[in-house]
């Protein structure tokens, strides 16, 4: 018979999937950096709860001793360094290359890992380093070529408003919205010229509009109540020209049976 899907609900969120190799800093005077926050994932296996618990743990630890220590204002410069000495710092170590093999193409990349995750067991002597940010990699569009997807048929695949609809997403409409962007010429000269507006392609809330106006120029609309907070614009805009700052307090998608 046919198959048919029903959404039950949907959302968005860019993941930290460097791994290893992009873990900041994780302590500063007064506070830590754990979990997702920090960038623990295991993008190899799609990872990250135990991963989250763990640097929880050795956080938590790190803290207690310091506070009953009277070091309450210092550094938690134990929690890295249990981290480092932890199997969870093996675990990510073993697949340290997983993404950056994959900016060289989808066939190097499942060749190179395959490679590494299943005929070395993560034991490789190389190391892969990106000298330049995720939001540097995108190609202009000249040198790429359209991609014709079919319309959603309502059954297997759907499209964004009716999708955002169902996140129960909710801003208040009087508030300031919270992207902006930080020279309003940039969307239609830089990025639509340029890079054939990206925006209105990765985000997946149909926030970042391309319209035309009276004149036949065309102008960036940002339809900021769509938004489900998923961070894709701060990360990828190639001119890093829009802001995302937290909304006011509750507002954003609302998931349900979570």
């Amino acid at each position: 018979g046919e198959v048919t899907g029903k959404r039950l609900a949907y959302g968005a969120r860019a993941i930290t999937a460097g791994g290893l190799l992009s873990l900041p800093k994780t302590v500063f005077p007064g506070g830590a950096l754990v979990g997702c926050d920090a960038g623990f994932l295991n993008v190899s296996r799609i990872k990250g709860s135990h991963a989250a618990i763990k640097s929880g743990m050795l956080a938590a630890e790190a803290a207690f001793e310091a506070v009953t220590a009277g070091r309450a204002h210092d550094e938690l410069s134990a929690y890295p360094e249990a981290f480092e000495a932890s199997w969870l710092y093996t675990e990510l170590n073993k697949s340290r290359n997983f993404k950056a093999w994959f900016k060289h193409g989808l066939t190097v990349g499942t060749l190179m890992n395959g490679l590494e995750q299943f005929g070395l067991n993560g034991r490789m002597p190389w190391t892969i380093r990106r000298d330049k940010p995720d939001h540097a990699y995108l190609k202009p569009a000249s040198e790429c070529k359209p991609i014709d997807y079919p319309k959603p048929d309502g059954k297997l695949t759907f499209d964004r408003l009716s999708s955002v609809f169902i996140s129960n997403v909710n801003h208040e409409e009087n508030q300031p919205a919270h992207l902006t962007l930080m020279d309003a010429s940039v969307p239609v000269n830089v990025n639509l010229a340029k890079y054939a507006g990206p925006e209105a392609r990765y985000c997946p809330a149909g926030v970042y509009e391309y319209v035309k106006n009276d004149d036949n120029t065309d102008r960036l609309q940002i339809n900021a109540a769509n938004c489900v907070h998923c961070k894709t614009c701060d990360i990828k805009d190639p001119t890093q020209n829009i802001m995302w700052v937290t909304p006011e307090g509750g507002g954003g998608p609302n998931y349900a049976g979570m």
